[in-house]
């Protein structure tokens, strides 16, 4: 879990605690299936995947974009709002794959009285595979 630390006490280049998910499940992919409305049997079917040349359904990109989303969210919690927020797709992820979300800070902008904190994202694997890297930018609250 993200301790409760104050956004204005962060530095340039400081890293914050990560986010472990629990292993993907295939009950999860379906739940994201329904949810995001994508039933492309790729995600859902492993007979259909292996057809294709995989050894079974690969997660949703977009799950794992969740998990940096939820991950910026913690970090936020009350103290700023998200004001932008990119993900770039890396590696596949699998049912049983463990992902770690961490970010360290960028850049800290201070303007017209107010502050603006960007962050460096990273998703991977346990095995250290990049599966999702990219940026948010948090504006703290007045």
């Amino acid at each position: 879990m993200i301790k409760d630390w104050s956004l204005e006490e962060l530095l340039v280049n400081q890293k914050i605690e990560p986010m472990m998910k629990p292993p993907i499940t295939k009950v999860q992919l379906a739940q994201y299936a329904g949810a995001s409305g994508d039933f492309n049997p790729l995600h859902l079917d492993d007979e259909f995947a292996r057809k294709i040349g995989m050894d079974g359904v690969v997660a949703h990109g977009m799950l794992v974009m969740g998990f940096l989303g939820e991950y910026v969210m913690k970090i936020a919690a009350q103290q700023a709002k998200v004001v932008n927020f990119t993900m770039r797709f890396g590696k596949m992820t699998f049912p049983g794959d463990e992902i770690r979300c961490s970010a360290i800070v960028e850049r800290i902008v201070e303007e017209d009285g107010k502050r603006w904190i960007a962050l460096d994202l990273t998703a991977e694997k346990k095995s250290g595979e990049v599966v999702g890297s990219g940026s948010a930018i948090l504006q703290l609250n007045d």
